[in-house]
């Protein structure tokens, strides 16, 4: 599934579409599409936002609709750091009295315009000009497409490592959702869940919030945009709620700005420096990083959709236990991902334990935590993880009463078939070299770092 790269990415000859940049129309050279798309992008200037999408700018800022009457959306989404906290906490802080930890790490809410609504189907990767919030992956096929990794074969219960993968065999994947889990089918459903987790926001119910509502400073623009009898139920109230706080992140353009370095250039606006050029070969490389397999890399072949960074599927890559989060204290308990249990619906399919959504990538370089149990502190060590899983595993899980190491310890012994260790970095075997040098992941990592929004090209004319 990997997607290959253009080499020199600066060369007049190629571009980032791995096609040629201008193609001949009689005299007169055509732009290719994906730099024509990207530029457009650039030089788009934001709409204004619809009545109901300043409805719910009002309610992501508003404290009060929290059980601390002190913390918003925008508390742990903080937009001056990509809609994501800006501290380093691997959890962040909820409830009544803010005293409370979450479960998981918070994402960021950018990039969350295309996300489909969570579904179980084929892993197939195809071009789409859909650009809606309920759009198809939007990626360039690719000859591997249908090469299902590890983690995806133990959808299908097919768990025989020792297997070749037969691209014959259509696998059946989790794809879409929203939150680690995929638990809110769409973004309309998203955030119901900060409202009324405990250890979030705090609601104590439903018609707790509907009484919030109902004494806001904006019940009144609910009435003339709803209708009188919004709030007649709390069902009716919290729905167009949520759908006001979606339409504000769709209509936003900081949630999905497209404006970083790596946007730049695929409108020829920028170059990538060497560094950057090389850890972006590296990223897609499939005997490398091998990163562009589930981080789709490539616009759609019309150039209109860009690349998110994401195939949208979920993975169970193994993460170490991280001690700082205070329900690890008890051995008993495990965060299994698509399968509890925070989500309730899946808890008896063994075969999505410890599986999370691969999120986006981009401003992944803005992070101050990595993976859903915020683990680790460093994209170098997120990226460095990757490649040593099973090649230094003792740099990354402890040891047990009988010197064995402790391999996916935060994953029950039960369920820890379900780890990718098939597709690469993951196939190298303990003792072997890395798939990646340490002058590599920080090539890697300068890559990752041109996903970054809101770069500011230097003056002068285009490369």
């Amino acid at each position: 599934m990997a997607v290959s790269l253009l080499v020199g990415g600066c060369d007049e000859k190629a571009g980032p579409d791995r096609g040629p940049l201008a193609t001949s129309v009689g005299s007169v050279p055509a732009v290719s599409p994906v730099i024509r798309a990207a530029a457009s992008r650039l030089d788009a200037r934001p709409a204004p936002l619809s009545a109901v999408a300043l409805l719910g700018r009002q309610m992501f800022f508003d404290v009060a609709l929290s059980g601390s009457g002190r913390q918003s959306c925008s508390s742990c989404h903080d937009p001056s750091h990509a809609f994501a906290p800006g501290d380093s906490a691997p959890v962040q802080l909820g409830g009544s009295e803010l005293h409370l930890q979450g479960l998981r790490s918070v994402p960021s809410l950018t990039y969350r315009e295309r996300t489909p609504p969570f579904s179980v189907g084929s892993d197939t990767k195809s071009d789409s000009d859909d650009h809606n919030s309920t759009a198809a992956i939007a990626t360039e096929p690719h000859s591997n497409a249908m090469l299902p990794s590890a983690a995806k074969l133990a959808a299908t219960a097919k768990t025989d490592r020792s297997a070749n993968p037969n691209p014959a065999t259509e696998a059946l994947v989790p794809r879409g959702g929203m939150d680690w889990d995929g638990r809110a089918a769409m973004l309309s459903e998203q955030a119901g869940g900060p409202l009324l987790d405990p250890n979030e926001m705090a609601n104590k119910s439903r018609e707790d919030l509907l009484v919030k509502l109902k004494k806001s400073p904006y019940a009144t623009q609910m009435i003339q945009l709803f209708g009188p009898g919004v709030f007649s139920s709390s069902n009716l109230a919290l729905g167009e709620a949520y759908f006001a706080l979606a339409r504000y992140q769709l209509e936003e353009r900081s949630f999905h700005r497209y404006d970083s370095k790596f946007d730049y250039y695929l409108a020829r606006r920028a170059q990538l420096n060497a560094q950057e050029l090389r850890g972006r070969e590296l990223f897609a490389d499939p005997k490398k990083g091998n990163c562009a397999s589930c981080h789709l890399d490539q616009p759609s072949k019309d150039g209109r959709l860009a690349p998110l960074f994401t195939d949208f599927q979920y993975e169970a890559l193994g993460a170490p236990r991280n001690a700082q989060i205070n329900a690890n204290r008890d051995p008993r308990f495990f965060d299994q991902g698509l399968c509890g249990p925070t989500r309730k619906d899946l808890t008896k399919r063994a075969e999505y334990c410890a599986l999370f959504k691969t999120p986006s990538l981009r401003n992944v370089a803005t992070r101050r935590v990595f993976f859903h149990n915020g683990v680790f502190r460093t994209l170098q060590d997120a990226v460095r993880f990757y490649v040593e899983r099973e090649t230094s595993p003792e740099k990354w899980y402890p040891r047990l009463a009988d010197g064995k190491i402790d391999m996916y310890n935060d994953i029950r012994p039960a369920n820890r078939v379900n780890v990718d260790v098939v597709d690469a970095p993951f196939n190298r075997k303990r003792g072997q070299e890395p798939a990646l040098n340490e002058t590599e992941i920080e090539d890697v990592v300068a890559f990752l770092g041109t996903l970054t929004d809101g770069y500011q090209p230097s003056s002068g004319p285009p490369p």
